[in-house]
């Protein structure tokens, strides 16, 4: 039997238990990941208690009250704080989403927050999409056309633009990509649901005319075809859109192109 052996310093190790808010009534357990690439520490859990009635009810009102009263050097991503932006994603009670909408009444016993699985860590919860964000731009998300531009706009009838529901909510988070075990295993040729998602946009725009060019750069053994639908990705997807949905219409797509 082989047996493997991790580095040292992959292995997450307790951390530093901090003080419960002195006059506190009412706190909550938030064990979070910690990793700083410039201490030559492991990875740890520390463990933060929060007042909860000096503090919002969303796991990220949470993590800005320990970075602003408790540890200043915890650090994250966030912007909207309204479920638009996705920069607040992260491993949440062991499920992918984003901190600004998961409420902490929706957890049961400590908050368990990791960064987004599977991805290099730049820094405690800040995962590093810098492979995530260049596959998205080989898929040349945006209108491409030959026909001249019209003088006022690319007309569209309501059906069409029907087609298009389930897909332009995407707000390009990486849940559903790092929630899903084919991108863990090959995310350096395997697009991801989620920009696989972002292609079947513009594949089923009617405006767009390199719907032949788009699906011949999908034409690969692993550009599109490692999704094996374990459906990770719609059952992660905090907008509530189906990745695995569109990766198997544009699977469709290129069948009806050899018929």
């Amino acid at each position: 039997m082989v047996q493997l052996t991790l580095p040292k310093n992959s292995q997450i190790t307790e951390g530093k238990v901090w003080d419960k808010p002195e006059g506190a009534k009412n706190t909550r357990e938030f064990r979070v990941y910690r990793w700083n690439p410039e201490d030559g520490v492991n990875p740890h859990i520390d463990v933060f208690y929060v007042d909860l009635d000096d503090c919002g009810p969303m796991v990220l009102d949470a993590l800005l009250w320990i970075k602003n009263t408790v540890d200043p050097t915890l650090t994250l991503r966030r912007s909207c704080r309204e479920g638009v932006c996705g920069s607040c994603a992260m491993n949440i009670d062991g499920m992918n989403t984003l901190a600004c909408t998961k409420g902490m009444d929706e957890i049961d016993g400590p908050v368990k927050v990791y960064p987004l699985p599977h991805m290099p860590v730049i820094k405690d919860l800040v995962p590093d999409l810098t492979n995530f964000y260049a596959q998205l731009r080989s898929i040349e998300p945006w209108l491409k056309t030959v026909t001249p531009e019209p003088e006022k706009e690319w007309r569209q009838s309501h059906e069409d633009r029907a087609k298009l529901d389930g897909l332009y909510e995407c707000i390009l988070c990486a849940c559903c990509s790092t929630s899903c075990p084919s991108y863990w295993w090959n995310g350096d040729r395997y697009l991801g649901p989620a920009v696989l998602l972002q292609s079947y946009r513009w594949i089923v725009d009617s405006r767009d005319e390199a719907t032949g060019e788009r699906l011949d750069n999908l034409e690969d053994p692993f550009r599109l075809y490692r999704c094996h639908t374990i459906m990770n990705c719609a059952q992660t997807c905090p907008k509530g859109l189906n990745p695995a949905k569109a990766i198997a219409e544009i699977k469709k797509k290129m069948v009806e192109r050899r018929i």
